[in-house]
């Protein structure tokens, strides 16, 4: 195994570089947003940017993570085209050796699933919750066409495929010496959220059950208050020491919890207190979420969150 990063000047590195949608590219030789880090001894993830996907970052606006077992790699994300998959492997094997042997999708979005098609091309299996193939199956050809249009020229040779292996609630998987349990904990920001939990290392890659760098997504079937119910009955009683989430820089639970989940509930208790005093869809969009407003993405969702929620919540 060649190594090539010193983990004390990761840790230092990480704690310095902040996410930022305002930063186009850090890492302009490469198709990727930024460089692989070392977060851990044998994990690695390429940060995405915290802003919308778009040409500037070649919608490499989630974290793409591979972990090195000693009798081959699993990549975490095949990335939102083949060409950013290309450029997360071409890193790999600057750290290794060894083969890609398994692509895990942590959603049935694009970041997660469009670069997949360079993966199979490799010949490399890809796992995916049932619930994440379904909405590929479903909605692949709209996912891609999305893609397409802002990344132009970048999209060449993306092309939708379906995963070789999928899994209902666990898989578990062991690779050299390392065991891995790829976990659907319950709903969450999207279908089929999954999490790739590592307990000898304590570290777990999150997928989006977590934010804390940029605002949480709430989709117009996120059910929110089944998120909160996921992470307070499965996702606490695990307490990883280290954990990549979806999107923004590698941290630990508490801080996770407090941008997520306390986000979460926060927006249901103003939500709830709008609808108890009568308020409509109009004036919920304008329910105080200034306690968040430093979070990146803020003004691209925090007023369609409070719309989603007031409409999930009218009915409960």
């Amino acid at each position: 195994m060649r190594r090539i990063f010193i983990w004390g000047a990761l840790v230092l590195a990480a704690s310095v570089a902040q996410a930022s949608e305002d930063i186009a590219d850090q890492y302009p030789q490469s198709e990727l947003y930024s460089k692989p880090v070392e977060v851990i001894p044998y994990v690695f993830s390429a940060i995405g940017a915290t802003a919308p996907p778009g040409y500037d970052n070649s919608g490499h606006n989630n974290n793409l993570s591979f972990v090195v077992t000693g009798d081959g790699v699993v990549v975490v994300n095949g990335g939102a085209s083949a060409r950013l998959a290309k450029a997360l492997h071409d890193e790999i094997k600057a750290v290794t050796d060894q083969p890609v042997k398994l692509v895990i999708s942590e959603n049935g979005q694009g970041h997660a699933i469009l670069g997949n098609s360079y993966w199979a091309d490799q010949g490399v299996d890809i796992l995916m919750q049932t619930e994440a193939a379904h909405e590929v199956k479903e909605n692949g050809d709209f996912i891609l066409q999305g893609m397409q249009r802002y990344n132009r020229d970048k999209a060449e040779g993306t092309r939708i495929v379906a995963p070789t292996i999928t899994f209902e609630d666990r898989y578990d998987l062991t690779m050299g010496d390392v065991t891995f349990e790829i976990l659907h904990l319950g709903p969450a920001h999207g279908p089929g959220d999954t999490q790739v939990w590592i307990p000898k290392w304590s570290m777990m890659i999150a997928g989006d059950i977590a934010f804390h760098e940029r605002m949480p997504p709430i989709f117009q079937d996120t059910c929110t208050s089944c998120w909160i119910a996921t992470w307070e009955d499965k996702l606490e009683p695990i307490a990883p020491t280290y954990l990549i989430p979806g999107h923004g820089h590698p941290t630990n639970l508490a801080q996770v919890r407090r941008y997520t989940h306390d986000y979460l509930v926060d927006l249901r208790e103003k939500i709830g207190a709008h609808i108890d005093d009568g308020g409509d869809l109009a004036g919920a969009y304008y329910v105080d979420q200034s306690r968040w407003a430093h979070l990146d993405t803020f003004e691209e969702l925090a007023t369609k969150n409070a719309g989603r929620v007031f409409e999930e919540m009218e009915w409960e």
